[in-house]
């Protein structure tokens, strides 16, 4: 089944137009080229990639399954295993650079939602 929405943003080339050009700001953008940096240097370190997706995985797990009450201490456990991990400058350069790319998307998408009146 086709995606209505994919089809009537396709119909739309102003919308397209539009949005070809906010995808090439963010790529111009130096977050986002920050971001690329590190990412390419974290691929050319041998399993770092892998470490710093198991990483996330283990925070989001984290994050997601533990009450208030047993959040803290569990995320300061976790803080602690993988404390030397995160002193590693690529690591921490790398991690600094993806949240600061997050954040610059999640404040287009409040922005691009709040702008059109969409709840």
């Amino acid at each position: 089944m086709e995606c209505v929405l994919c089809t009537r943003i396709g119909e739309s080339v102003e919308v397209q137009e539009a949005l070809g050009q906010l995808v090439a700001a963010i790529k111009n953008s130096d977050i986002y080229r920050e971001y690329r940096r590190h990412s390419e240097r974290v691929d050319r370190t041998e399993d770092l990639r892998e470490k710093i997706n198991e990483y996330r995985a283990r925070n989001f797990e984290l994050q997601n399954t533990f009450h208030a009450e047993d959040l803290l201490d569990a995320m300061e456990e976790f803080e602690r295993q993988y404390e030397k991990f995160r002193e590693d400058p690529l690591v921490e350069e790398f991690l600094s650079a993806e949240l600061a790319f997050c954040r610059m998307m999640q404040d287009i998408e409040i922005k691009l939602a709040e702008a059109v009146d969409f709840e």
